[in-house]
């Protein structure tokens, strides 16, 4: 705990040096204030406390970098999608900074590799990377403004994972894609949710689609809505060829 409670202060130590080298290396601008990217890596477990009493951890600079992010990419599909209505800016923009999308970004930044925490990495839950890429941009801007976080931007996401003719084809939820598809030819459907014990320390859940009378896809899952759209997307497999994504 001494090291963390050092690491988050304004000394500088052989620690911060190598954190700071590696903020240094994902960012790939000259940085000015340690501090906001230790902040941006402090996870709440670890119950560092500011002056005022108030625990530090990365989730104020989260919801900053949320919102950058989005007037980005809002920025960047009303310039490159002239023809883009509202509705298809706004579902493009989405499959673009989902919750998905910005997990295999802070992955692929191997971001949970400077978590500052005060329990281990895998009961950080399943968002961790895309909480820390997000805060990573609200320290950027914190630290150096808003062009430098767009430039990021540009370099991580947009470069890296945005071709709009494939983003087209990407499907955000294959739960809502099996509910349209069923609603417009007439199908009867429903999800059949059962609690599943089994042998595991964390509760289950087995869902069942039905479509039609007729089991189309099954799932078991930790949670309810996690296994709902597991077993749509076996569904959409199974009827792949009649449904347009």
């Amino acid at each position: 705990m001494k090291f963390f409670k050092h690491i988050l202060n304004e000394s500088r130590s052989e620690a911060d040096g190598i954190f700071f080298q590696k903020i240094q290396k994902i960012v790939k601008v000259k940085l000015s204030s340690l501090p906001i990217y230790k902040q941006a890596f402090t996870h709440r477990s670890l119950k560092v406390k500011n002056e005022e009493g108030r625990i530090i951890s990365y989730e104020r600079l989260e919801f900053l970098g949320d919102s950058i992010l989005g007037a980005v990419i809002s920025t960047y599909m009303f310039e490159n999608a002239p023809q883009g209505n509202e509705g298809y800016l706004t579902k493009m923009r989405s499959k673009i900074v989902s919750r998905k999308n910005l997990d295999l970004l802070g992955q692929r930044l191997n971001l949970t590799d400077l978590i500052l925490s005060g329990i281990p990495n895998e009961k950080l839950g399943k968002n961790i990377n895309g909480n820390l890429f997000e805060a990573l941009i609200g320290a950027i801007y914190v630290d150096k403004g808003f062009k430098a976080c767009e430039t990021f931007i540009y370099r991580t996401v947009i470069q890296e994972d945005v071709d709009l003719a494939q983003l087209e084809k990407r499907v955000m939820s294959y739960k809502s894609l099996m509910i349209e598809w069923c609603q417009k030819n007439k199908f009867s459907f429903e999800f059949v949710t059962e609690d599943d014990p089994g042998r595991d320390e964390e509760k289950h859940f087995s869902v069942k689609l039905i479509i039609n009378n007729e089991i189309s896809g099954k799932a078991r899952e930790t949670s309810k809505k996690r296994a709902e759209e597991k077993a749509s997307q076996r569904a959409y497999f199974t009827f792949q060829n009649y449904i347009k994504p």
